[in-house]
């Protein structure tokens, strides 16, 4: 479902001309750098996205909507941010690859701590 959404996310750029730099899907966020011409506004963008990639999703995956608060695949917010002068696009860039290691590498550790060991349950039992 993730590489879903980034093909869907990426189909939309392409089809709207603009681009996505960089990109992030994560189980419950995701992070987007986007170069757009001017003719889009910023929230224009978001709604492009996200009304889109979601009638898409839940076309493909009928059943996700069980699994989502109030059956809606965005939350209605969104936070937009510029490069310039103080944040240069590398940074950004830099940022959204970390997030995305970061919790992939969480995602691993959870998965580790879950698997059964053959160590014996602690003397007394306790909590």
């Amino acid at each position: 479902m993730k590489e879903r959404l980034k093909e869907i996310l990426s189909e939309i750029a392409k089809q709207y001309e603009f681009e996505i730099e960089e990109m992030s899907v994560q189980p419950d966020y995701v992070h987007l750098f986007v170069s757009a011409p001017p003719r889009y506004s910023p929230a224009s963008l978001a709604d492009i996205l996200k009304s889109i990639s979601s009638r898409k999703m839940m076309e493909e995956f009928p059943k996700l909507k069980q699994h989502l608060w109030l059956g809606k695949l965005w939350a209605r917010g969104y936070y937009v941010g510029t490069s310039g002068d103080k944040v240069t696009a590398d940074e950004i860039k830099k940022y959204i690859r970390y997030y995305q290691h970061h919790t992939e590498q969480l995602e691993l550790f959870a998965k580790e701590s879950k698997r059964p060991t053959n160590k014996p349950p602690p003397l007394g039992g306790g909590c």
